[in-house]
Formats: C-alpha cells, structure tokens, sequence
C-alpha cells in the first residue's frame, strides 16, 4: 500500500508541472520563458541541496565528473524546460500531456534502433499505434472541436524529445538522483543564456507574484521533489511497471485542466489518449511476463 501511495503521489506531481505551467502561462501570471528560468533555478537549488546533504555530509565527493552523457543531459533537459513553457501559452494541459508523453515514446524507441537494442514486434506496433494517435490529435483534418495550434505542438513535440534524449542518456546511471542533480545545476548557466536571447528575455517585471510562486513550486516541489520521489519508489516497481504508471500522468493532466481551468474533454482528445497510451502501454510491456 505504502508504495501504490507514493508512486500515486509521483504521478499527481508530474501531471501537476503540465496544469501549474498552463495557469501560470496561460493566465498571463508569467511569461514563459521566465517561468521556465525560475522553475529551472528552483529544481537546481532544491536537488543541489540533496546531493550536498547526501554527499557532503558523508563526506563524499561532490563533483562527478563531466562527460558527454552529462552535457546531453543538461542540453536535454532544457530543450524540454523550454518547449514545455512555451508550448502552454496555447495548449491545454491534458492535450499537452499528451502529445510530450507520446513523443517521449517516439523518441525512446528511436533511441533503442540507434543504439542497435533488440526491438519485439510488440514495440513496433505500440509504437506505431502512439504515433496514430498524435497525428489524429493535431491533424488538420482532424482539430474539429479541439483546440491544437500547431506551432505550439511542435514546442511540445520538442519538449518530448528532450524529455526522451534525456531518459535515454540517463540510462544505466549508477546515482540516478546525483545524475539528475547535477544535470540541473549544468543546465543553469546555459539555462539563463538561452532565456536572454529568446524573445523577451528573462526579464521579471511583468511576472506577477503568483507567477513566480507557480514556478518555484513546479521547480522546487513538482520537478524536484517529483523526479527525488519517483527515484525512491522505482526500485520497488521495478522497470515494466514504473513504464506502465507513468502512462497515467496525462490523464491526471487532463482531469486537473477540467477541474481547475474549465478545460474540455471531448471526444477526439479522449480518442486519442486511447491510441498514444494504448501504444505506449503495449511497447512497455515486457517480451515475456
């Protein structure tokens, strides 16, 4: 019990980043890429202090070296930070959830033929069937009755394949928590760079306290305590059922934009979530159970 709970508790804080990112945007609360700036410098500050209470304290070495898999993750990392801000200045937060989950598929099994991993037939066909889904949510034929601005599903779309590239390169990791720790705090320097050259900038004064407020707590608590949480119950999942919970994290998404932005669910997003997790939850599963 103790674990469904905390796992249950994981998924509610991944589906949260896509619903605060969305009122914080799309309220006009903050701009996004200041909200973006701000959630990626509260993450690092909240995971910063973890390694330094974890390592430090026991006396153990802080710095892990660098290594190209590091910088990929950092790079990763904020392609996804910043095609997730700017993405919800139009897409809804179950539609977002979506097609970044979907894609996040796309790009793990694009990952798997790269590095030349033995892929089932199993996998072909859930991978196939999640990308059915994504080309029938934002399809020009298909957007009747659904709100889905192309150029804001392609941010999303990025955002997936950092959130993708990300995982693939965190693979293998002997500390996952130390490697996401400091994937953020690489991530920072660049991170501020990137805001100032977009348009707009990083600039804070028309960020209302609200705004700001919304970031901190999807960096420090949502992102950083999320990704510390989800760390602490995988082992006990285990990988084929930690693959198949995360397929509720875009529904949770969707249920928190209807009940706290008045957002609809209708027929074709229903459709195609059906297609993206079916597919998804298909490729995760094992070859053998």
């Amino acid at each position: 019990m103790r674990l469904f709970l905390l796992t249950a508790l994981t998924m509610v804080a991944f589906a949260a980043n896509s619903v605060l990112n969305r009122v914080a945007v799309a309220g006009g609360l903050i701009e996004p890429v200041p909200f973006a700036v701000v959630r990626l410098l509260a993450g690092a500050a909240m995971l910063g202090l973890f390694i330094l209470v974890r390592y430090g304290l026991q006396g153990r070495r802080l710095w892990p070296g660098a290594g190209r898999r590091r910088l990929l993750g950092a790079l990763s990392l904020l392609l996804y930070l910043f095609g997730f801000s700017l993405a919800y200045r139009q897409l809804d937060a179950g539609v977002g959830a979506l097609i970044l989950f979907g894609m996040v598929q796309i790009t793990m099994f694009a990952g798997a033929l790269l590095f030349k991993e033995p892929v089932p037939g199993r996998r072909w066909a859930g991978a196939l069937l999640a990308f059915a889904g994504l080309l029938w949510l934002f399809a020009p034929w298909a957007r009747a009755g659904l709100a889905v601005s192309p150029p804001h599903a392609g941010l999303m779309l990025a955002a997936g394949a950092g959130w993708g590239v990300y995982s693939l390169a965190a693979r293998g990791a002997d500390d996952p928590l130390g490697a996401t720790a400091w994937n953020f705090l690489l991530a920072v320097v660049p991170g501020l760079l990137i805001g100032m050259a977009l348009p707009g900038g990083v600039a804070l004064e028309g960020a209302s306290a609200g705004g700001l407020f919304l970031a901190i707590l999807s960096g420090a608590v949502t992102s950083g305590l999320g990704y510390a949480l989800w760390y602490l119950v995988l082992p006990g999942l285990g990988p084929s059922r930690a693959a198949v919970a995360q397929l509720t994290a875009p529904v949770i998404a969707a249920a928190g934009g209807f009940l706290f932005l008045g957002e609809p669910v209708t027929l074709r997003l229903a459709v195609a979530a059906l297609l993206v997790l079916g597919g998804v939850a298909l490729s995760s599963r094992p070859v053998r159970d």
